[in-house]
């Protein structure tokens, strides 16, 4: 196996290069439980750890290792173990604002070149939330393809009337649909896996992507538990983010199934994936309409007249203002940070220069 069949590019190379670290080595972050890394060379899957010099010089949990990343590692126990010391730069990323009230990225992975949407066709299909993972998506500069998951559970008319109305929605992207049950649908997700390239599989728990990773590995390999009769929910059987090589030489990351999709500082991937209320905006008669009450506004006019779903404005207008709000509060709190930063170099200077000569 070589570097190239994981994913390491001439992209990747120039950053390697530009390091002038020739006593490191490449090698692949393939995954992530808590504090435990595993990286992925030529030859073999390792245990790996951070230099405390990397831990320290972290400014955010955006500046730790994750899944996907390539990282520039010292051999040492007979090549037992890999100290990672660099992370070279991420071409792609998938990230979101941490779960709860604090306000903070969190990076789910990392150099990825498509991004399957997971939604089951039962109870689980939401267009807002199908929204959000492309806007999430689209931020990090990677191409989304929805699979409509569970498709055995609807017949040809329901799934029909799914497509539609996401292409109602203005959502563009590839849509497949398959069925994990009777293999409905497998041959053409097979065929959209290219060797050496890298996808993830995003969506709540439940809809069925560890049991697809399962099915394309041709073993069970990965534990998976029955939804709730009730709700069609599951619980996070996935609890680590994982890169898995398949026989075919594609790479596929599994990810947990994620209860909140936070945004922040998101208006380029807000901009991607509502490009049609963007582009009605260019109409409008004030350069800084709101798109709320204002007249001569083409994204309202588009609404009354039925051309604009008006429950995509609304998800666009929410978005939107999350994304901002949480982008304020995002650069007050390292603003505070580094203010706090500052104190403690200070106070710890004054110390020193109060501190008697021995």
């Amino acid at each position: 196996m070589h570097l190239t069949d994981i994913g390491f590019t001439e992209w990747f190379d120039q950053k390697r290069q530009a390091l002038q670290r020739p006593e490191l080595s490449a090698a692949r972050i393939t995954r992530v439980d808590r504090d435990r890394y595993l990286v992925r060379n030529e030859h073999d899957e390792i245990q790996a750890e951070p230099t405390g010099k990397l831990l320290y010089a972290a400014e955010s949990s955006q500046d730790l290792p994750c899944v996907g990343d390539w990282a520039m590692v010292q051999y040492y126990n007979d090549g037992t173990l890999a100290i990672i010391h660099e992370i070279l730069p991420r071409r792609t990323f998938l990230r979101r604002k941490s779960p709860g009230k604090g306000v903070e990225y969190q990076m789910i992975a990392s150099n990825i070149d498509a991004a399957f949407i997971v939604q089951a066709c039962d109870r689980d299909f939401n267009l807002q939330r199908m929204e959000r993972y492309l806007v999430m998506v689209a931020d990090g500069r990677i191409e989304p393809v929805i699979v409509l998951s569970k498709s055995d559970l609807v017949d040809g008319k329901t799934l029909a009337e799914l497509i539609a109305a996401i292409r109602r929605a203005g959502i563009t992207a590839r849509v497949m649909s398959l069925s994990n049950v009777t293999g409905a649908g497998m041959e053409e997700f097979r065929a959209a896996l290219e060797p050496s390239k890298t996808y993830c599989l995003l969506g709540s728990s439940g809809v069925g992507k560890t049991t697809l990773l399962n099915h394309l590995l041709g073993r069970e390999e990965f534990e998976t538990q029955a939804v709730r009769e009730k709700d069609s929910r599951g619980r996070h059987t996935t609890s680590r983010r994982q890169l898995t090589i398949l026989d075919s030489g594609a790479l596929l990351i599994d990810t947990p199934g994620l209860r909140e999709i936070g945004l922040i500082s998101a208006a380029e991937g807000i901009s991607d994936s509502f490009a049609d209320i963007v582009e009605l905006a260019a109409e409008c008669r004030f350069s800084d309409c709101t798109h709320t009450v204002e007249a001569g506004c083409a994204i309202l006019e588009a609404v009354r007249t039925g051309a604009l779903a008006e429950e995509r404005h609304r998800a666009y207008q929410k978005l939107v203002k999350e994304s901002a709000f949480h982008e304020m509060s995002y650069v007050e709190r390292r603003k505070k940070d580094k203010q706090f930063g500052k104190m403690v170099k200070t106070a710890l200077s004054e110390v020193r220069k109060r501190k008697p000569h021995q």
